[in-house]
């Protein structure tokens, strides 16, 4: 038996993750990944109108809003086999498309960057060299030497006082850091500048939605967002002219900095494009429905073998048989009481049955969902094959242009099996950002050529049958495939489950004792130094967790836990 690493909590995610490695030879030779709470917003929906579900379920988590409410109010119209109009569907998809890029630009930079990148390196940076660097590789207006001066002097500062504030606890000096000082100024600069940009992709959820995180503005049937050419009470063309800007400003960065960072650090990691593949089989979603009905798209979708593109199946349209009948749900080692077999989301319940930490037993509050009985890994990377395999145009200006930029920095033709791999997720995240920001463009000029035609319509009513019907929907998050089920009697919600990114990529062991994507990525990766495993820290990350999404917190002796005084 080898060395035993538990890291608990994993840090910059969301949510409370624990994963146990073995580690045997310097390489990771058994993983489990545990989710540390429990979800209970199922529970809450019981018997409530399901034209309230969205506001519910988008309080899942504080990072993943938007994505719960499209998945929620696509569930209960695919129920309602109710039609969305065309500008409720260009307003939801400029929502989508805006939380998307946000979140994209906040996992590389903000939450696995510091993974890569030695910060107190930077420091030794000369900002001439990072400058001339910099404008090798991009037109960014601010790589200049001054603006890295003032990075290097700012950081300086931090650490000659003895406290990093947001930089504090990184791995700094581990062997496993391979960046040169110019090439960690760069990153800790465009670090900082992110925290700056991320800002007008919220800015276009807030116009749209009425605030973020959680919007106001979605209702079955379409958004509650009227449009007026003139009123400054509503949606005027003064507020979309302001997201065109945004648009513009996100664009520049997401091309000239993201995408290139990106890039230069796949080409200095090289060698992580054979560590962290584990699972191969890809699930994805199409997206940015372009019609009233959800059977055209912006994005495509659809299930990989293998990783191999030519195995593509495709998912067509909302309601997709094939996707419907392919989703279940085991509780074989999650803390729910199971002894049923893997449940269809329809049939799924969600009661609490806690053990302790059992390695060959129950071990986590995440369930194990499957595809056809199989584990499936989603997310941004999943996207990309789907890309490829259908020949989507943005996807592959993209995907060539990181590939090439790697080549030539790596010195080395990069194939695309280097995507399957813990730097190729980032990379596919990349790609997938600027197809995102691009998207989110084309949203808004078809919204305003539909306006200009004369249409302002934005909502249809639901009507509600008796009887009892049953409704999917689904929505290609940032993290991946989400989608939401609910069963309906009587205009009642009689049973609700959400299947989420997060759950299927930190899925334990499932039915069949399979093991889920992180548990799969890990195997084989190396440790330096089991005291300090930023390896394994470096795959989870490129996952981008969320936990909250995957699982909910409950007190079972029903103790106050919080107070909340309102003045």
């Amino acid at each position: 038996m080898g060395t035993r690493i538990t890291i608990d909590p994993i840090t910059r995610i969301e949510g409370h993750l624990r994963i146990d490695c073995e580690v045997n030879g310097g390489k990771v030779t058994k993983s489990w990944a545990s989710g540390q709470m429990w979800r209970g917003v199922e529970q809450i929906l019981i018997g409530r109108d399901p034209r309230d579900a969205w506001a519910i379920t988008q309080r899942i988590c504080g990072v993943c809003t938007t994505v719960h409410a499209m998945a929620s109010v696509r569930a209960v119209e695919n129920a309602l086999n109710l039609e969305v109009p065309l500008n409720a569907q260009y307003i939801r998809n400029m929502i989508m498309t805006a939380h998307a890029i946000h979140d994209h630009i906040v996992h590389f930079y903000h939450l696995s960057a510091l993974d890569w990148v030695d910060v107190t390196s930077a420091l030794k940076g000369d900002p001439a060299k990072t400058a001339q660097l910099a404008e090798g590789l991009s037109s960014w207006n601010r790589n200049s030497k001054h603006e890295f001066a003032a990075v290097k002097e700012r950081l300086a500062g931090f650490v000659g006082t003895g406290q990093l504030g947001i930089f504090t606890n990184g791995y700094w000096g581990h062997p496993a850091m391979k960046l040169s000082p110019e090439v960690n100024l760069l990153a800790v600069s465009h670090y900082l500048q992110a925290l700056e940009i991320q800002r007008y992709a919220n800015k276009i959820v807030t116009i749209l939605g009425s605030k973020s995180p959680h919007i106001q503005n979605v209702a079955v049937g379409g958004v509650s967002n009227p449009i007026s050419l003139d009123s400054q009470s509503v949606l005027t063309i003064e507020r979309l002219m302001a997201i065109r800007t945004l648009i513009d400003q996100l664009a520049d960065f997401i091309k000239n900095v993201y995408v290139v960072d990106v890039s230069a650090i796949g080409a200095f990691y090289a060698d992580w494009t054979a560590i962290g593949g584990g699972v191969t089989d890809y699930l994805s979603v199409p997206d940015m429905p372009l019609d009233t009905k959800g059977t055209v798209f912006d994005t495509p979708g659809g299930y990989v073998t293998g990783g191999d593109p030519a195995t593509f199946k495709p998912i067509k349209a909302f309601g997709d048989p094939y996707f419907r009948d392919g989703v279940e749900e085991s509780v074989k080692h999650s803390w729910y009481k199971g002894g049923k077999g893997a449940l269809h989301p329809y049939k799924g319940e969600t009661n609490p049955d806690y053990t302790d930490f059992q390695d060959n037993g129950k071990y986590s509050w995440v369930k194990s969902p499957t595809f056809y009985s199989k584990p499936a890994q989603v997310g941004p990377l999943a996207r990309v094959m789907a890309g490829v395999a259908t020949k989507h145009q943005p996807t592959m200006t993209y995907l060539n242009k990181v590939i090439d930029t790697v080549g030539a920095l790596a010195h080395t033709k990069i194939p695309l099996s280097a995507l399957h791999s813990t730097i190729g997720r980032h990379a596919a995240r990349a790609v997938m950002c600027a197809v995102d920001v691009d998207s989110l463009s084309r949203q808004w000029d078809l919204l305003m050529a539909n306006i200009a035609k004369g249409d302002t319509k934005t909502f249809n009513k639901p009507t509600f049958p008796k009887g009892e019907i049953s409704g999917f929907g689904f929505h290609e998050a940032p993290r991946g495939v989400l989608s939401h089920w609910v069963v309906i009697d009587n205009g009642k919600i009689k049973n609700y489950q959400a299947v989420v990114p997060t759950t299927w990529n930190a899925a334990p062991r499932n039915e069949h004792d399979a093991i889920g994507p992180y548990e799969a990525s890990l195997l084989g990766t190396p440790v330096a130094d089991p005291e300090r495993p930023l390896e394994v820290l470096r795959t989870v990350h490129s996952f981008d967790p969320c936990l909250a999404c995957a699982v909910h917190i409950v007190d079972s002796e029903h103790q106050e836990i919080v107070k909340v005084k309102v003045l």
